[in-house]
Order: C-alpha cells, then sequence, then structure tokens
C-alpha cells in the first residue's frame, strides 16, 4: 500500500464545503490521479484516525487558458491548467477532522 500522504494531496477550503464539514460531516480532498475509492477511504483512516462511511469521487479536465500578454501578440501560445481528481468523504457519525488549529 502507498503512504497516506501520496493519495490525499490537499483539502478543499470553499465555503460550500465548509458548510458540508459542519452540517453533513462531509470533507473534501484533491486526491492522486490513479487512487482509487478504497485506497482514498483507507489514507483517510491513517492519517486522521476516523471511521469513513463512503467515499465519492470525480475528475476535472484541465482547461485551456491563455498568457497575460496573448492579446497583444499575433502568434500565442495556449496553455493548459492540470487536470485533478476530487473526493467527497464522508465520516461516521461523532469523527472529525481539524484541519488548522483555532488559537
Amino acid at each position: 500500500m502507498r503512504d497516506p500522504h501520496d493519495v490525499i494531496l490537499a483539502p478543499v477550503v470553499t465555503e460550500k464545503t465548509t458548510e458540508q464539514m459542519e452540517t453533513g460531516n462531509v470533507y473534501t480532498f484533491v486526491v492522486a490521479q490513479d487512487a482509487n475509492k478504497i485506497e482514498i477511504g483507507q489514507a483517510v483512516e491513517r492519517i486522521w484516525d476516523v471511521q469513513v462511511r463512503d467515499v465519492r469521487t470525480m475528475r476535472y479536465a484541465g482547461k485551456a487558458r491563455r498568457s497575460v500578454m496573448a492579446r497583444l501578440t499575433r502568434n500565442f501560445s495556449r496553455g493548459r491548467r492540470p487536470s485533478f481528481k476530487k473526493a467527497v468523504v464522508e465520516l461516521a457519525e461523532g469523527d472529525h477532522i481539524e484541519f488548522y488549529e483555532v488559537g
């Protein structure tokens, strides 16, 4: 089995995910592209010592983007934002993950 920190790359902290954390005990993470639901659930359980009830995953394709000075040049090259995979993890009743210390 891989190191759990290679599976879970970063938490997603937005207004929507913060509200889901508070009301539904649901946490969202950016995960490795090749990670499956079983690996993601085991990684969350090993890192934070919680019980995972459900894991949902979704893939996002990278969007095309232009450089800042592209409109000033005739032949501009387009780039792409990186693709990523996101996992929504539901924890068992009573479990909680603390992302940042309140102090």
